[in-house]
């Protein structure tokens, strides 16, 4: 392989002229020759036994070229992009611009590069981080968490149905005087204010009591799933079975006994406090990484090719896609269910993408600036751990361009663990909010979850699988051209590859 030119034709993007010779260009031939030649039937010859010689003359001197420069150009290419050293980030284009058989042949690849970066005064941002005391409203909270959850619905038949209450009903919906399909429910429990059927139809409800039979008159939304529905207004005619109301357990010993391995209310108390401790500390280092990281991005200085933030939203698409199926459902299916479009969906994931793209450059400036190195316990360490995750041998992971992403990764991280090691801490502005109050009443318990359940966190920040592929931009590969069969002396030039309804 040989580097012939390097051209700067537009800003981030350079375009490289590479030359492979003529041996192992024939070498190449050869090799394709061998394996496609029992895929050709010659007059006179058994199939796969017709020298190349009298295939090239009845199908043309160029009928292997095109295989030979598949295998060829993918590590000529990578060869000189070290040569230049540049460091794409997207797929190159890839043109053939002179091939023959005693000379080998040339190619051009046209790729978008990382751009300039400047990053500027990382050290010594100002980030507010969260209180981690816990308060009297913290902990009355999370026992009012534990009545609920053991709380039970009595009865009522004494009154009308209320918000808050489950009423346990029959309807039946109509557009124009005619039933729908699907709008039908018989002995259907439903709590009142929950949300759950369209707006407006839970608050009729109210009012109304056991044996009374009633109509809620509604209008589909707009964005109903239904298309029939859409914007239609209907009639359900409704009957009420019966109205229950929840009754909540008192806090006490008795109830610490049934619902935890603790014999009072105090001890049960101060093991609630050291939970809610660490679960506040857990949620102010992710507050405080996810401010650092959108100011950190916001410090990049440097022109961003749009390719960068195409990439990261289609792997974030890819992610959701894989998400989707290990639950059985293909991206097809989600749109179709929730009505959005795949533009919709990509739109959702470029705000996180343009931060992602951002914080990315400006993590591997950082890391460039304060002479980070890797050590190679460290990507060992980090194969291992692979290894473990993915239950595989290390062998069969390990990979030069495995072995670079670990190392990038690697190194952002520590480059994100210096800026926030400089960072200054400032404490929030205290606030004097009204603790709720566990309710006192008194009924049977049953057994609750942990305190651990509580409050879903929050996606850290900076954070990426080494092994994800060059989506994340850096490194791609240069497009794969499609199979095509050249002429004879100068083949063309080889392009780029690239409920209820009431619900």
């Amino acid at each position: 392989m040989k580097l012939v030119n390097k051209n700067d034709v537009e800003k981030n993007v350079v375009e490289l002229e590479i030359s492979v010779p003529a041996d192992e260009f024939e070498a190449a031939v050869q090799t394709s020759y061998r394996k496609n030649v029992g895929k050709v039937n010659i007059p006179g010859f058994r199939k796969g036994k017709a020298p190349r010689k009298i295939v090239e003359k009845m199908y043309g001197e160029g009928f292997f070229w095109n295989d030979a420069v598949d295998a060829l150009y993918p590590a000529a290419y990578e060869a000189a992009v070290k040569e230049a050293g540049i460091v794409p980030v997207d797929r190159a284009d890839i043109e053939i611009v002179d091939i023959a058989a005693d000379k080998g042949f040339t190619f051009k690849a046209k790729v978008t590069v990382k751009p300039e970066v400047n990053v500027k005064e990382y050290k010594g941002l100002k980030v507010e981080r969260p209180s981690t005391d816990v308060t009297e409203e913290d902990l009355n909270n999370e026992l009012a968490g534990y009545q609920s959850r053991n709380s039970r619905l009595v009865d009522v038949d004494d009154r009308a149905a209320e918000l808050g209450d489950t009423v346990t009903f029959d309807f039946e919906g109509f557009t124009d005087g005619v039933a729908f399909e699907g709008g039908k429910g018989t002995d259907y429990q439903l709590k009142l204010g929950s949300g759950q059927f369209i707006p407006g139809f839970e608050e009729q409800i109210v009012g109304k009591k056991i044996d009374e039979a009633f109509s809620v008159n509604v209008t589909f939304p707009e964005e109903y799933h239904a298309e029939e529905l859409k914007g239609q207004p209907a009639e359900f005619k409704c009957l009420i079975h019966k109205i229950q109301k929840e009754e909540l357990p008192e806090i006490d010993d008795e109830f610490v006994k049934d619902i935890s391995d603790f014999d009072t209310l105090d001890a049960f108390k101060d093991d609630l406090k050291k939970k809610i401790a660490e679960r506040k500390e857990a949620d102010a280092e992710r507050t405080v990484s996810d401010k650092l990281a959108e100011m950190v991005a916001d410090l990049v200085e440097a022109e961003i090719p749009q390719c960068m933030f195409d990439n990261e939203i289609n792997a974030s698409l890819n992610d959701f896609a894989q998400r989707m199926a290990s639950q059985g459902m293909n991206m097809d299916q989600y749109m179709q269910i929730t009505g959005t479009k795949i533009e919709d969906l990509r739109n959702m994931f470029a705000g996180r993408a343009n931060v992602d793209v951002r914080l990315r450059l400006a993590l591997e400036k950082i890391a460039e600036l304060e002479g980070i190195v890797i050590s190679e316990d460290e990507v060992n360490a980090e194969y291992e751990k692979f290894s473990k995750e993915m239950q595989v041998p290390v062998e069969r992971i390990k990979s030069d361009a495995v072995t670079e992403n670990i190392m990038k990764e690697l190194a952002n991280n520590k480059a994100f663990e210096c800026v926030k090691a400089h960072a200054e801490m400032t404490a929030p502005e205290a606030k004097k909010p009204a603790a709720k109050k566990p309710a006192s009443k008194k009924a049977p318990a049953k057994k609750a979850e942990t305190a651990e359940e509580t409050a879903p966190a929050k996606k850290a920040p900076a954070k990426k699988t080494a092994t994800k592929k060059a989506a994340d931009g850096e490194a791609a590969p240069a497009k794969k051209a499609p199979a095509k069969k050249p002429a004879a002396k100068k083949p063309a030039a080889k392009k780029t590859e690239e409920n209820k309804d009431a619900e």
